[in-house]
């Protein structure tokens, strides 16, 4: 039995399906700990595989790949440094798979505890892959009994009353907790609720980095067995950070004595941050060399190719303005004016010639040039051609840049500005393409490659939303106020409310109706749109799966 312990938390950000640069993740922060005089590393729910694998772990070979990596780094524990909890998908000889956390010391893999509630919710499907683990007790770490756990068993009392009786003297949890908004204090309350009931003091481990549409924001933390924090981490980015542990003489219970503390982000800091963050690790993640964004002068082109610039640099970001006929000027100098203040390069290419051929080729199909919504289509999508042939032979990936409230409403054209590869304002309302705006003019978040300062033109902000594909066109022209659209659209998407609710609660029956079936219309658009990074409880995508063909009114 031993009465101090030096516990390393290692919050780091794996590359789902690079085993070998995982693995060599862990053995930096273990290198990083045995320097500081740790007896423990503790990592993050399938660090080694990356997180979340999805159907990666349906394949043998891949497992394969994953049990010899962890069997290897066990044997580096026989050097008499400190020991590793990491996370990994596991095998046994029936051919089940379990999200695990393994203990590694003494050159072998002492033990694991597998994965106890499965979520299967929201963008969670890991009871399609995963079998569930056992309720179980503590681990025994260089005589300390660690009640060790996965993720979604923090939100289980019965797992964390399952640990306390059992006898556990410290309650660990490894995780691979996605961001969105509120989901912090959500956290919190929780890990705290399980050490009110336990009176154990609890380690939160959370995986940090971009996986597609998901970004995990870190922010690990520390509580003592009196609900004091006494560790925290940084959100949005690496870490290994040191904290020192004492088992009390007369009572016997262990605290933290020791640990950093990072003050939280908060607010639309934390939503900026996670846009940065998703798309820096999905362009680099996926090695391509930059990224391409039309710039039209408006504001979603405009924070867009800011958040590429803070997330990449301004060396690998390409805007191209496509001014058509019906472009003001104002768009023409704010795009310019923009570019300038972030340093990128900007190209000019007129759409018009593009018009007109498309204009004689229908002369040759139905009869007539176009008009209407098709003219308005055609533009978007000569725009989208050009953009995706310059994304083709440079290899920089083309960002979309619709905000949720036109996907939710499919005021969105497809093959036109919905082509892409990647979207940082799918889950972002029109109202908070706004608010990021005007914060990231006053702010300087840090970790960024971007300017400081002003750096999106005021009149950007300030002017009457408008696509600019017909004379004097605004959005308002065809939809209400965006701050009564997106109040509507939160309660319908986010809530799942039904559009009667809404009129009880004194919205315009007319408008909420319309609304409600622009919503529901639009999902066949939706279904090809590209991905793009998470902040809300109810993204479209793996969030919210309703039907394309919906007879239900």
């Amino acid at each position: 039995m031993t009465d101090f312990l030096t516990i390393a938390l290692a919050q780091k950000n794996p590359i789902v399906g690079d085993v070998k640069s995982n693995l060599a993740k862990m053995r930096e922060a273990r290198s990083l700990a045995a320097e500081k005089g740790a007896d423990l590393v503790i990592a993050t729910e399938l660090c080694i595989s990356g997180y979340p694998p999805e159907d990666l772990v349906l394949k043998r070979s891949f497992l394969e790949v994953v049990k010899d990596g962890v069997e290897e780094l066990a044997k580096e524990t026989a050097d008499g440094g400190p020991g590793l909890i990491v996370g990994a998908p596991w095998f046994n000889d029936r051919g089940e798979c379990y999200n695990s956390a393994l203990v590694l010391d003494q050159g072998k893999i002492l033990t694991r505890r597998d994965k106890y509630d499965l979520p299967n919710y929201g963008v969670f499907d890991e009871k399609r892959i995963f079998n569930p683990g056992l309720l179980s007790g503590p681990i025994n770490y260089r005589g300390v009994r660690l009640g060790l756990a996965v993720c979604e068993d923090m939100w289980n009392t019965e797992v964390s009353e399952t640990l306390q009786e059992s006898g556990s003297e410290i309650l660990v949890f490894i995780n691979g907790s996605p961001y969105e908004r509120d989901k912090v204090d959500m956290r919190l309350n929780l890990a705290v609720a399980r050490v009110r009931e336990t009176g154990l003091p609890l380690i939160y481990v959370n995986q940090v980095g971009g996986q597609d549409e998901l970004v995990f924001d870190g922010g690990s933390f520390v509580l003592n067995s009196n609900q004091k924090m006494l560790a925290s981490l940084p959100q949005f980015i690496e870490d290994v950070s040191i904290t020192k542990w004492a088992r009390d003489d007369k009572s016997g219970l262990w605290n933290c004595l020791e640990g950093s503390l990072t003050k939280q982000i908060e607010g639309v800091e934390r939503i900026y941050q996670a846009m940065v963050l998703g798309l820096r690790d999905y362009v680099n993640k996926n090695k391509f060399p930059g990224v391409v964004i039309g710039l039209s002068g408006g504001i979603d082109s405009g924070i867009t190719a800011v958040v590429a610039v803070d997330a990449l640099g301004a060396e690998r970001v390409h805007c191209v303005m496509m001014p058509s006929p019906f472009t003001s000027q104002d768009s023409l100098e704010d795009a310019e004016e923009l570019a300038k203040r972030l340093g990128v390069r900007l190209d000019n290419i007129n759409i018009e010639p593009a018009m007109q051929a498309f204009d004689k080729m229908l002369l040759q199909g139905i009869k007539e040039p176009s008009s209407g919504t098709t003219k308005e289509n055609i533009q978007s999508r000569s725009r989208g051609l050009i953009l995706m042939a310059i994304s083709n032979t440079s290899g920089s990936m083309l960002l979309t840049t619709g905000n949720k409230s036109e996907m939710s409403v499919g005021y969105a054209t497809i093959y036109g500005d919905m082509a892409g590869g990647y979207s940082i304002l799918k889950d972002v309302y029109k109202t908070d393409v706004f608010s990021l705006s005007s914060w990231r003019n006053e702010h300087f978040p840090s970790g960024v490659f971007g300017p400081e300062g002003q750096v999106i033109p005021h009149r950007m902000i300030t002017k009457p939303p408008s696509a600019e594909l017909r004379p004097d066109q605004k959005d308002e022209d065809s939809l209400p106020p965006y701050d009564e659209l997106d109040k509507i659209l939160h309660a319908l998407i986010e809530e799942d409310l039904g559009p009667e609710d809404l009129i009880h609660q004194g919205f315009d029956e007319v408008v909420t109706q319309r609304i409600w079936r622009l919503l529901e219309m639009a999902e066949y658009k939706r279904r090809q749109a590209p991905p793009g990074v998470k902040l809300t409880s109810r993204a479209f995508g793996r969030d919210r799966r309703y039907p394309i063909t919906n007879a239900f009114k």
